[in-house]
């Protein structure tokens, strides 16, 4: 078994020259993830740390774009989280993560890229932080060690140490006339 997967190694590192490799890598990610570096993300991603290539950064980019997700190559990281749900998550270029963070699915962690900006910049999350489903961190900002961020916050200021952020109620408007909640589709017009 194992000469069989040696030689699948050796055939997909000879077909790297191949002109329609790239066009492979694409529609096959997790594939190629798992021949090559064994199924292990992380390795990947140091290894496009360390010696980018075009192909490593095709192979990175389609493998997150097959959950939807995006991990900038610069985002700094004192260990790897642990990803509960991995889809829709979007981690800025130049955050920096601490250790022991849990991140849930549809969570931002995004820079504030606006010219005069008061919060211009990328957000610092501490340690042993809890980052709830749908979160949006955003800017210059610093998460304390040991916070919560609960689920679809938007946290766009400082969090000191041991604390808890939470959505404080609902806001209910009523409205006098009826709504029409049709959805219409712009790709197949009538």
């Amino acid at each position: 078994m194992y000469n069989f997967w040696l030689r699948i190694k050796t055939t997909l590192y000879r077909l790297i020259h191949f002109p329609y490799i790239d066009v492979f890598i694409k529609e096959h990610p997790i594939l190629l993830l798992e021949l090559l570096y064994n199924g292990d993300f992380v390795r990947l991603r140091n290894s496009c740390r360390t010696k980018l290539t075009h192909r490593k950064e095709l192979l990175y980019n389609s493998y997150l774009r097959v959950y939807g997700s995006w991990i900038g190559l610069g985002a700094k990281f004192d260990s790897w989280p642990t990803f509960v749900h991995f889809s829709g998550v979007f981690i800025s270029n130049q955050a920096h993560i601490g250790k022991n963070v849990v991140i849930f699915h549809q969570v931002t962690i995004g820079s504030n890229s606006t010219v005069g900006s008061k919060n211009q910049g990328s957000p610092t999350i501490g340690d042993n932080v809890y980052i709830g489903a749908g979160a949006k961190i955003i800017g210059n900002c610093k998460i304390g060690n040991n916070c919560r961020i609960g689920a679809n916050c938007i946290v766009t200021k400082d969090v000191p140490d041991n604390c808890v952020c939470v959505n404080r109620g609902l806001e209910i408007i009523q409205k006098n006339e009826e709504l029409d909640n049709t959805f219409v589709s712009v790709y197949f017009k009538k």
